[in-house]
């Protein structure tokens, strides 16, 4: 009968073993692979590991190091369980993954560099377990989405359902501006608000919402009105702008600051039965001024207190943008940056348009000047939403 032991002399026959001073010359050339359990991590790591337990290496490993011919230094506390990993990643298709000699309590032992990792507690792998378990999230993403901070612009039809997402998803820091009250007429599309609260500001009915879903939380709210005066010291510190907005100064105004800050915007618009979604990554890609360059006439432009509001696409249309900041914070997928996504709830209908930097723009395009913080009231009226 075969045993444990008997698998662990078989698979280091068939794979390739280092020393710590082997391992130690791959630090700044080739990823290091983690398999020990989590709270085992915790406790020290090598800098800059990637961690995948042991048991969820087959399931993690392909969508975590995609490369199958880079060299990888596999370890875990003692050197048998990255001597398996080791040979699994062979069978995987791995062609120079090492086991490493003694694991990381040898590494430790002789005074190599190590770190106490920031690790989740075991409410939060409970609260965040789908996250994890996704190989582009785990338990770095999920870190690093805690560390995030995103400033909403208005808690209405858009920030509402876009907040609770971000908030559910463990983004750390929501910033909330508003300076409106919970009306009736609110109830209908901003989720985040109660026939409780009618006459509440709408900060503070939003903050209580929050608080409620996911204590670890921090919102963070601004009962003041967006201007050239406080939009640049508003802005500072976030790691992104969702723009829930209904006007156009104050997109202008937002799309100016963003440039300014170099913080990408995620932004999001409704009408009647149709929405639209896109990234403003400043110097990367358009700005709000080459999708729009001057405001149409406001009679060209009813607000939707005028024109009407499907209730559900704010949730639609919100929920996108969350998906968009998600993405953005933690650097994966495809951000629809040059891309606008058009969304049509008669037709249930998406079409994507490509947008481009224009050159004349007179805010990033290649000849302008510099950038003025300033009001732009004078433009046109409110666009509400």
């Amino acid at each position: 009968m075969t045993t444990g032991r008997d698998l662990v002399s078989k698979a280091k026959k068939e794979i390739k073993e280092i020393t710590t001073d082997e391992s130690q010359n791959y630090l700044n050339s080739a990823p290091f692979l983690d398999v020990r359990e989590p709270d085992e991590n915790s406790q020290g790591a090598i800098p800059g590991a990637i961690h995948i337990p042991r048991g969820y290496l087959e399931l993690q490993v392909e969508g975590r190091i995609m490369d199958k011919s880079v060299p990888i230094v596999v370890y875990c506390a003692g050197g048998v369980r990255s001597a398996l990993a080791v040979k699994t990643l062979k069978d995987l298709g791995y062609e120079n993954a090492m086991s490493m000699i003694g694991g990381f309590n040898k590494w430790k032992d002789e005074g190599k560099l190590w770190s106490a990792p920031k690790s989740l507690t075991t409410e939060q792998r409970n609260r965040y377990q789908r996250h994890i378990l996704l190989p582009e999230v785990g338990e770095q993403g999920q870190l690093k989405l805690l560390d995030s901070k995103v400033l909403l612009l208005g808690a209405g039809g858009l920030g509402s359902p876009a907040a609770l997402y971000l908030a559910a998803a463990g983004v750390g820091t929501l910033g909330i501006i508003d300076m409106d009250v919970v009306d009736d007429s609110n109830l209908q599309r901003q989720i985040l608000h109660n026939i409780e609260r009618v006459g509440e500001r709408k900060v503070d009915s939003a903050k209580k919402t929050l608080t409620l879903l996911n204590p670890d939380v921090n919102v963070v709210t601004y009962d003041v009105r967006l201007g050239a005066d406080n939009v640049l010291d508003i802005f500072d510190g976030y790691d992104l702008i969702l723009d829930g907005t209904d006007n156009f100064p104050t997109r202008y105004l937002v799309n100016d600051a963003s440039l300014i800050k170099e913080i990408p915007v995620v932004h999001g618009s409704i009408f009647r039965f149709e929405g639209q979604v896109t990234v403003f990554q400043p110097w990367t890609g358009p700005c709000y001024r080459c999708l729009v360059p001057e405001p149409p006439p406001a009679e060209l432009a009813p607000s939707c207190s005028e024109a009407g509001v499907l209730g559900v696409l704010c949730g639609i249309i919100g929920s996108l943008e969350a998906s968009e900041a998600i993405k953005i914070l933690l650097g994966i997928g495809d951000p629809l940056v040059g891309r606008l996504l058009s969304y049509d709830a008669l037709e249930q209908q998406f079409r994507t348009f490509k947008v481009r930097r224009d050159p004349n723009c007179p805010t990033c395009g290649d000849n302008a000047g510099e950038i003025i913080i300033a009001e732009y009231d004078e433009l046109c009226l409110p666009h509400a939403g």
